[in-house]
């Protein structure tokens, strides 16, 4: 008999079949519904080859609760803080990268820009350099140090993710929103 409190969990997946986790216990394939869930905080993973795996924590409540994960999706939300070196001077500043395009916020406004992607000629880590460099298409190039640290494991970071999300939304994944 279920109890008062209980919650029932079902998980799907755009990629039917997946391997599912809940708080790191395997509980089947996808689409999965679990009974007599005990309400809380859970994390939730999801695998399955020829993609990334996907989490995301949930808050399960008494009553029916559905959680859909999807591997063909692309989040970008993600930022840097970074000094900005021209030839008087510098700025400090975030670079910030979303779905649809880089950011530079700073002080200085003539050296602020928002950028669609289809704006960006080139988008360059030189980990030697420890740069990062964005080129406008057809306008100005910036290079861009990480502000806090006298290395460019920061910078490699943000400029691996940037790209991956490129990639992956030039193969036709769907962007989050």
């Amino acid at each position: 008999m279920a109890r008062p409190d209980a919650a029932t969990l079902t998980v799907e997946s755009d990629v039917p079949g997946a391997s599912v986790f809940v708080d790191r216990e395997f509980v089947g394939t996808a689409p999965v519904t679990l009974k007599n869930v005990t309400p809380g905080s859970k994390r939730i993973n999801l695998s399955t080859e020829g993609y990334e795996g996907v989490q995301r924590a949930v808050q399960v409540t008494p009553g029916e609760n559905t959680v859909t994960l999807r591997f063909k999706e692309v989040r970008l939300n993600t930022s840097v803080g970074v000094a900005h070196k021209h030839g008087m001077g510098g700025c400090d500043g975030t670079l910030r990268a979303t779905i649809d395009g880089l950011a530079y916020e700073t002080s200085n406004k003539g050296d602020a820009f928002n950028l669609p992607y289809a704006q960006v000629e080139s988008f360059e880590i030189n980990y030697l350099d420890k740069n990062l460099r964005v080129k406008q298409r057809g306008g100005k190039t910036w290079n861009f140090t990480d502000k806090a640290a006298d290395n460019a494991d920061k910078l490699f970071v943000f400029h691996r993710d940037v790209t991956a999300a490129r990639d992956k939304l030039a193969k036709g994944f769907t962007a989050a929103r």
